[in-house]
């Protein structure tokens, strides 16, 4: 079970590549990426990925713009061993140079939903603390992920119509994981367990707008925040930081280790829209090692919904067998939506960032709170915010 990759000297274990090191069936490889404009006005997601025991692969694109709908398209297919065909129907990604350009392309199909789009990295690879939680003695994510950010060029079609994508207008991260993840369809081991999980995760941009000690000229730096609470709001994972941003993805060094500044610790504070668990305004704060704390206020801007990359998904969620090759696509009214709905829960919102120099930024706030939170005065699995 050869693929090309076992041409190169990159293996881990004595096995191909083809073959995982762990037999766990929520074994997973994914590729994830966030598109938007600066003013706000449009949104895009794209995800892909392979789980070699479930023998699924998976795409996803999805599209909202401001005062409209969210449209999404999704596909499944038998997943090749060939891991560089990254490619589900009429959706491929291609690598044209590792770590600093990819293209993204989705052809006509049914959906109406249609991209050519290139990612241009402005900064090095970030790679986040190894995130491992569990539920009793299990093991229900133990993952490694790398960040980065840059900007977009290309096109995008959509039922209600169609942008221009150009580097000055447009921001957006790219996200590698790779690991354990509960995906596909659920395994039920032993008494069932209420689900209670709290995530945040804020990439942003601080173009122009340079840190004490930040070599790179006017290009600015990124500042980065990952959060896993318990019910309690104790800290499963914490991660700060902040990278300097690239004029071009030329002059991001060839050598990248070193050039991200990790915080001792982050914080973050919500405030809720009464009756759901969608924030309607943030605060984190960046504590280094040594100075004062930098305090972050954000702004939601424009809500985009993760089941429309497949997250909680009925249908469509990540890793779920739908045979050979199956293709499908769905469309949101936000308006009308139960921001209740277990599906509904998981959103990434474009997001104005203030820093308490008065910085400017951008960026997006991912969130997702599911059962009992303490810190929110959630006490059930779906009760909303009370004021």
């Amino acid at each position: 079970m050869l693929n090309r990759l076992d041409d190169y000297p990159v293996h881990q274990t004595p096995m191909p590549l083809a073959h995982p090191a762990t037999s766990d069936p929520n074994v997973y490889d994914r590729t994830w990426f966030n598109g938007y404009a600066v003013d706000g006005s449009a949104y895009f997601g794209i995800g892909m990925a392979v789980y070699p025991h479930r023998r699924v692969q998976d795409a996803a694109f999805s599209v909202v713009t401001a005062g409209g709908r969210q449209h999404a398209f999704f596909g499944s297919r038998l997943a090749p061993l060939e891991r560089t065909d990254m490619a589900v129907g009429p959706f491929r990604i291609e690598i044209d140079e590792p770590m600093r350009r990819t293209r993204v392309i989705l052809d006509d199909n049914a959906s109406g939903l249609a991209c050519d789009l290139t990612f241009s990295t402005r900064t090095a690879p970030i790679q986040e603390a190894r995130q491992t939680l569990t539920n009793g003695p299990r093991v229900v994510m133990d993952a490694t992920r790398f960040d980065q950010f840059g900007r977009w060029t290309g096109t995008v079609r959509h039922p209600d119509g169609q942008f221009e994508v150009d580097a000055d207008g447009w921001r957006g991260t790219k996200d590698r994981s790779w690991g354990l993840r509960s995906v596909g369809e659920r395994m039920q081991l032993g008494p069932p367990q209420l689900p209670a999980f709290f995530f945040l995760w804020a990439p942003l941009f601080w173009d122009g707008a340079n840190l004490t000690g930040d070599t790179v000229g006017g290009a600015g730096h990124a500042s980065h925040a990952i959060f896993f609470d318990d019910t309690r709001g104790q800290p499963l994972v914490r991660e700060g930081l902040t990278a300097p941003l690239f004029a071009t993805e030329g002059d991001v060094p060839e050598a990248p280790d070193g050039l991200d500044t990790r915080m001792a610790a982050a914080r973050h504070r919500l405030r809720y829209r009464p009756g759901t668990r969608l924030a309607s305004s943030a605060e984190i704060d960046l504590v280094p090692v040594d100075g004062d704390i930098r305090t972050i206020t954000l702004e939601p801007v424009l809500r985009f919904h993760m089941k429309g990359l497949g997250y909680g998904h009925p249908t469509w969620r990540q890793g779920s067998w739908h045979g050979e090759l199956e293709l499908g696509h769905e469309s949101y009214d936000l308006d009308d939506m139960d921001l209740l709905r277990p599906e509904n829960l998981h959103v990434q919102q474009v997001v104005r960032a203030t820093d308490d120099e008065g910085r400017q930024g951008i960026g997006a706030l991912e969130q997702l709170c599911i059962g009992p939170y303490g810190p929110a005065g959630f006490a059930e699995v779906l009760d909303g915010a009370t004021g």
